[in-house]
């Protein structure tokens, strides 16, 4: 509601800015009403040729082209002061209707008298300012650029690949942290990420803009991180806040009292509570849609009791035994697999007391692999149950035993479903109640209380998705911390527009433009 009362200020007060310029300017101010009709007046009112209609009618380019319209009318106005035509970038619903109503306010016909040029200095200071605002505004609404950091994605998406997502795909979000660096996500650059881009003095709800469709399976999704809303800064990118108070407690971690099981002190560095549109960016495949139930048997995932196609590149685990003449990180370099997964790669005593190389690897390479003589045998690699401590997959209930091979079945909450709670169901929904949807879970002698309330149901707010990396055994997503909230949809990986092999040091000019959602 708040967003759309915005959103009617907004246009309200352009449209009643443009009644009052248009009146004092000796026009008509009934055209101010006229769709379309009033950018045509506009534009002649500010003595623009005709290719001005045309920059109103390329996406996110006429978002530019009115703001710089907006800056030509105080310029017709004699109002040639920086701080003031900033103001009207910023704040055009607001400068309109001042600028009309002010009495000294005086339009000058730039056939007649054509606007004062500015020094040399004071254009780079409006192209800049200009730059800044169509920059925040194309990147807010309509597209971001993303690089793939790691392999998770693989052989999909690569390391390197950096992509165009889209944000009018799902709809854009409006900032929920509005005090903030401009275009820079969450700390400033050369503070060693200790100096935070943003500011918590306001804090806005959630809204976001009709997009052109919705999440569909199979989508490249980017999305904000929802284990990160707690961060240790020493430890963010192996391992979570929450993952480490599983491990070690609340309050060792907090106390930065952490020692691992060899005596090794835990570095845990300073902890950080992040607002939600500030949180680390993520890439993943939606898999499972709201109101679905998802379960994983040997590799294969099913939805609602029925397998799903794989993606075409998808990698799985598996064992791999090498002719011992040849040295194994050279043959799989040569047969494309990433530096990162060459790394995570171990030896493991598999078939007839023999160690392999546990290794993913997509279908593809690996019956490569088979015909060559380096390779004396290869097996896809199936994770045992109790490959994994139990607790490090979701929902952290150690008696459920799940692997990432063998997983669920587990529900994806839908918006306005209502879910029966229990105490054995309620961790797989607790952390959508509390965190996600901003209530009071209590557990007093086997009986629930949201809110102080005793109750044995909750009705869902939001739609939430199930997220896996195509590179199935080296990707930590929906497996290990569970559902992804609507709210922390960013955006639709639409396409590759650069990519460069960062192990070989090389452009991939055969990836240029591929579809990045492809499966």
């Amino acid at each position: 509601m708040l967003y759309n009362i915005f959103m009617i200020l907004y246009f309200a007060g352009t449209i009643a800015g443009l009644w009052f310029v248009f009146k004092k300017a000796g026009l008509a101010p009934w055209k101010a009403l006229v769709p379309v009709y009033n950018i045509v007046v506009w534009v002649k009112m500010c003595g623009k040729k005709w290719v001005w209609y045309l920059y109103f009618l390329i996406p996110a380019f006429n978002v530019f082209a009115f703001l710089l319209l907006v800056v030509e009318t105080a310029r017709v106005f004699r109002r040639y002061n920086f701080w003031e035509q900033t103001a009207a970038v910023v704040f055009p619903w607001i400068y309109l209707p001042v600028l009309g109503l002010h009495p000294r306010s005086h339009y000058v016909d730039p056939k007649v008298e054509k606007p004062r040029k500015e020094k040399g200095g004071r254009d780079w200071a409006d192209a800049v300012v200009f730059a800044l605002v169509a920059a925040m505004i194309i990147r807010g609404m309509f597209v971001e650029l993303y690089n793939i950091p790691s392999s998770s994605m693989e052989k999909s998406l690569l390391v390197g690949d950096h992509l165009l997502v889209s944000k009018v795909a799902y709809g854009a979000k409006t900032a929920q942290t509005p005090l903030a660096v401009p275009l820079i996500h969450n700390v400033i650059p050369g503070t060693n990420g200790k100096v935070e881009s943003y500011l918590k003095w306001i804090h806005l709800p959630y809204h976001r803009y009709p997009g052109l469709g919705e999440v569909e399976r199979f989508d490249a999704v980017v999305f904000h991180y929802p284990d990160g809303d707690t961060m240790c800064t020493a430890q963010f990118s192996n391992q979570s806040y929450h993952e480490l108070v599983r491990r070690y407690g609340r309050e060792a971690v907090e106390q930065d009292r952490v020692w691992d099981e060899y005596g090794n002190r835990v570095d845990i560095g300073k902890i950080r509570v992040r607002p939600v549109d500030k949180r680390e960016n993520f890439i993943k495949r939606c898999i499972g849609l709201p109101g679905e139930d998802l379960q994983i048997k040997d590799w294969q995932v099913l939805i609602n009791g029925q397998p799903i196609e794989n993606p075409s590149e998808a990698q799985f685990t598996y064992a791999v035994l090498f002719n011992p003449i040849v040295v194994p990180e050279r043959v799989l370099d040569k047969m494309g697999v990433s530096r990162d997964d060459i790394e995570r790669a171990h030896q493991q005593m598999y078939l007839n007391n023999t160690y392999y190389y546990i290794i993913p690897l997509s279908p593809t390479v690996a019956a490569k692999m088979a015909g060559k003589y380096e390779v004396l045998d290869i097996q896809p690699f199936i994770h045992p149950a109790d490959s994994v401590d139990g607790g490090a997959m979701f929902p952290h209930v150690d008696s459920l035993n799940w692997s990432i091979d063998n997983y669920g079945p587990v529900h994806i909450p839908a918006k306005g479903e209502t879910l029966q709670l229990t105490v054995e169901t309620l961790p797989f929904y607790r952390r959508v109640i509390e965190a996600y949807e901003g209530n009071r879970v209590e557990v007093k002698e086997g009986r629930i209380f949201i809110n102080g309330q005793e109750t044995t149901e909750y009705t869902v707010k939001m739609n939430y998705y199930w997220m896996m990396g195509d590179n199935r055994h080296n990707s930590i997503d929906s497996r290990y911390w569970g559902f992804v909230p609507e709210d922390h949809i960013v955006g639709k990986a639409e396409f590759i527009y650069f990519s460069i092999d960062k192990d070989h040091h090389k452009i991939r000019w055969n990836r240029m433009f591929r579809n990045a959602s492809k499966r």
